[in-house]
């Protein structure tokens, strides 16, 4: 497939593939997931070397890019573009990392024992006996084979044809002065880390702003009930219809009002506590206080607010690391996680009523809000004082 084909058709194909998954046996669905890492790695990582190709064979590009004397680049090494044009460009990095190659960054920077780390999508936590920890260094392993034999092939005649001979894609991954880490350890397992690692976790969040008044008409005639409020982010408008008619029959028969961040066909079992948008002010509508709780798929983002708003989590995960972060919450008592494959209306209804009753699931993330807030510098003050302090160090060198 050509990234020129990715789009939402792309993601609701991956969606319909996770969904199989889920189906399998344990022993084939880690099998079939990680032929299918290989395949969007391929997919990814090719629209990266198209792009920086691009760029490099421009020499009026690269002029113009030469003269502007950049001080700093900042990027998103999970595919290396940004890496490898600050590299050509000679250019001093930060990275506002999460992801890198096959795993999570911290691979690449920090020792990552798989005996007690867990890999990217394993579902694992950082209490492992054995049977986990031995599938915990396969995946390990996986990662590193998709890693040498995937990714860094991928840019090999790229490097020869721009860069000095000797020059390792790997290396220079690792030679950024700052990388920015878009995670708290309030979130995290303990793991290694170093000392140019900065956790930046949730910098996008903020105090809630007022909504507007149709908004805010809505959320204050759900009375003492409260309001329930569902995305699954940019990536994902709907769900398969099926599934999509379960979730709207449960909403129908608790007592709170629902926002629902919906693409598509009107779900024929809605009831008339929903309301349906193709956006909604997501962080402004987590910070209200009529806000209950929260179904997301788990996207980093949405989860960060959720933290700092401290609101509870009913967890619909579908693809790529939205499976680790709901498992994080759910360690730590703040959400309820359900498998979106075999779901049924009933069980919807069951772990969604729990989430809203129980106390202890607020609680729980209101502590994890408290720690999140709880720090000198806000995140981003944190991010913005280290891209600063770089330059600096850069000019005076």
């Amino acid at each position: 497939m050509d990234t020129k084909d990715v789009g939402p058709d792309y993601f609701k194909m991956l969606i319909e593939r996770s969904l199989e998954l889920q189906r399998m046996s344990p022993f084939f669905s880690f099998l079939n997931q990680q032929k299918d890492i290989a395949n969007v790695l391929k997919v990814f990582h090719n629209g990266a070397l198209r792009m920086i190709s691009a760029i490099l064979d421009d020499a009026a590009l690269v002029k113009r890019l030469r003269e502007a004397k950049f001080d700093l680049l900042l990027t998103d090494p999970a595919f290396p573009a940004g890496v490898l044009l600050a590299k050509f460009l000679h250019l001093p990095m930060v990275y506002n990392v999460r992801w890198l190659n096959a795993g999570d960054a911290h691979m690449q920077i920090a020792p990552s024992p798989p005996s007690y780390v867990p890999m990217y999508n394993s579902l694992l936590h950082d209490q492992m006996n054995f049977l986990q920890r031995t599938e915990n260094f396969l995946r390990y392993l996986f990662s590193l084979l998709q890693e040498r034999y995937i990714i860094v092939p991928i840019y090999s005649e790229l490097l020869e044809h721009h860069f000095p001979p000797g020059t390792d894609l790997l290396s220079m991954q690792q030679s950024a002065d700052i990388w920015l880490m878009r995670m708290d350890f309030v979130f995290e397992f303990p793991r290694p880390s170093m000392p140019n690692v900065v956790y930046m976790g949730g910098f996008q969040c903020q105090p809630a702003q007022a909504l507007p008044a149709e908004l805010e008409e809505f959320m204050q005639s759900s009375g003492e009930h409260g309001v329930v409020f569902m995305s699954l982010g940019t990536a994902v408008g709907a769900l398969p219809t099926a599934i999509t008619e379960t979730i709207a029959t449960a909403f129908a028969q608790i007592p709170q009002k629902v926002l629902w961040k919906y693409h598509g066909e009107r779900p024929s079992t809605l009831g008339n506590n929903t309301l349906l948008l193709e956006w909604f002010p997501q962080n402004d509508l987590l910070g209200h206080p009529k806000t209950r709780a929260f179904v997301s798929h788990g996207g980093t983002n949405g989860i960060y607010e959720a933290i700092y708003h401290g609101v509870p989590v009913l967890a619909l995960p579908l693809l790529f690391d939205q499976f680790d972060n709901v498992l994080r919450l759910q360690v730590r008592g703040a959400a309820r996680v359900l498998q979106v494959a075999t779901l049924t209306s009933q069980e919807f209804l069951e772990a969604l009523k729990d989430l809203l009753e129980n106390p202890l699931y607020r609680s729980s993330v209101r502590k994890l809000s408290e720690l999140h807030r709880d720090q000198p510098l806000t995140p981003l003050e944190s991010a913005t004082f280290w891209i600063e302090k770089s330059i600096k160090k850069r000019k005076v060198e």
